[in-house]
């Protein structure tokens, strides 16, 4: 198969033990919220800028900053509102966590189980080592059929692969038929959302796109009318597509089948309707029992929208009559995640973008300044493992206030990952000179205790003589976006030894 196993094995018909150490070496289809959306939306230049320029971009327009914030923070309320009427959701978390880490760490017996069983049921199982082998199984396969045009629900890993301009440069029309997907298809922008990809638009700019592109009334941007149209104008494609693909929200071993969550079931109309089906998956996704899957499904719609279950929850596991079923297995750098001890449990990620609703920078910077297919704190701990030195600022785009570990269904430390890919960043050379002069002067202040107070009262004398342009100033970045209190006349440390004597007194 080419994949790197670890060492544990099966051998009884219970679970195998989850042992973390290697010895050896989610997609939920989004669906966009029309009401919400920005006044402008940015196609970002990706190619040369830095999160921090992207991020600032994005900041310019400071109504659009609030509403993007203050409507992701809905979403991160409502998933809290649910959670508050089960007691035991902390003990759920945690039992998906221990059968992700259970799965990542008996990975090779569950994937050699999952095709055997996949076979065993007529499905024909693909392997692909990298994004490049993956697109050239799909096409493959379309080209054996004569598929001129597909349907694709929401996945993020044909994303991850560029699956659509793939398939776009052979001849093969591609529609995204998730709505979210489509508009922004439409627009010819990357999702900006892993669950929400349209989330950074308005509704009366996507009212103005369907306008354009689907003949709508000018000036029309009723969600109802807008959903309407984007129905009317996707029957026709599901009825003319020759093959469906789809993403997998889990892979369940025991069976060979997979499991498709969506809220507007396009994936069961697309895989219905055309006679091929390919179902494309990272290794990760398997879970080995069906009756984990409810663990899951409790876990999955909380979490990313604030919903007790995705509206529908479907079932694949054998073609339909006279149809086609594949599955193609994606690594594409997973293994060498995997391998990585301080950062294989990031694999855990289901796909819920629980952590992007509640992390303060992505509220306020928008996806797209990640340049990342995954945005927010786990696109920041799984991009630099793909390409370290392209992606060596998403570590940083993090206050390490922790909001995404707490909120995180499986109980994945991001932001302890996010402080360790810092820590890579520094020891291999990527840290800019601007970033590691000012850390190796904080260093050295902070480590001695007669320059560090020498420096605090200096700094507050300074402070109250200095004019305002000393902070905010443009060649200052910290202070662009940050407001100081009112200077301190003594220390907390000054303070603390001053009343301790008159304690003492």
């Amino acid at each position: 198969m080419g994949f790197c196993v670890c060492s544990n094995r099966c051998t009884s018909g219970s679970l195998p033990s989850a042992n973390p150490t290697l010895q050896d070496a989610y997609i939920l289809p989004g669906i966009v919220l029309l009401r919400y959306g920005l006044k402008q939306s940015v196609h970002y230049n990706t190619g040369i800028m830095s999160h921090a320029s992207r991020a600032a971009d994005f900041l310019k327009d400071d109504a659009r900053t609030d509403w993007h914030n203050k409507s992701l923070w809905h979403v991160r309320s409502k998933r809290d509102a649910l959670i508050q009427h089960i007691p035991e959701w902390e003990a759920i978390r945690q039992l998906g966590s221990d059968i992700k880490d259970n799965v990542l760490s008996n990975l090779d017996v569950y994937l050699e189980q999952f095709e055997a069983r996949a076979k065993a049921n007529g499905v024909i199982v693909h392997w692909a080592a990298d994004a490049a082998e993956h697109n050239e199984i799909v096409h493959s396969i379309l080209e054996k059929h004569k598929v001129d045009r597909i349907v694709k629900s929401k996945s993020m890993l044909t994303e991850e692969c560029h699956l659509n301009p793939y398939l776009e440069e052979r001849g093969i029309e591609v529609i995204d038929t998730d709505l979210g997907e489509r508009i922004i298809q439409m627009k010819n922008e990357p999702p900006s959302h892993i669950v929400m990809p349209a989330i950074h638009l308005k509704k009366e700019e996507i009212g103005q796109l369907f306008h354009e592109q689907l003949n709508t009334e000018k000036g029309a941007s009723d969600p109802q009318y807008l959903t309407e149209a984007a129905r009317q104008h996707l029957r026709e494609k599901f009825l003319a597509a020759k093959a469906a693909i789809t993403g997998v929200n889990f892979g369940i071993a025991e069976t060979g089948g997979v499991v498709v969550c969506t809220n507007e079931g396009n994936a069961d109309m697309g895989v219905h309707l055309a006679p091929v089906q390919i179902h494309c998956m990272g290794i990760e996704k398997l879970i080995p029992r069906a009756e984990h899957l409810a663990v899951f499904t409790r876990l999955l719609g909380r979490s990313a929208t604030g919903q007790p279950i995705t509206v529908y929850t479907s079932h694949h596991h054998r073609p339909k009559p006279g149809g086609e079923m594949h599955v193609v297995i994606v690594d594409n750098g997973r293994t060498k995640q995997l391998g990585r001890e301080d950062f294989r449990n990031s694999l855990k990620c289901i796909r819920c973008g629980a952590c992007m609703n509640t992390c303060p920078i992505y509220r306020r910077s928008g996806g797209h300044s990640y340049d990342h297919t995954i945005p927010g704190p786990i696109g920041s701990i799984l991009s630099p493992g793909k390409d370290l030195k392209k992606h060596k600022d998403l570590p940083f785009a993090s206050t390490l206030c922790g909001s995404c570990s707490d909120v995180c269904p499986v109980k994945i430390d991001i932001h302890e990952q996010l402080y360790k890919w810092r820590q890579i960043v520094n020891s291999e050379g990527h840290m800019e000179t601007s970033k590691k002069l000012p850390l190796a002067g904080a260093g050295n202040v902070l480590s001695r205790g007669g320059l560090y107070n020498f420096m605090g009262k200096a700094a507050r004398t300074a402070l109250k003589l200095a004019p305002r342009a000393m902070v905010y100033n443009r060649f200052n970045a910290w202070g662009k976006s940050r407001e100081l209190p009112e200077v301190p006349e003594e220390s907390f440390k000054e303070w603390y030894a001053k009343n301790r004597k008159e304690n003492q007194n």
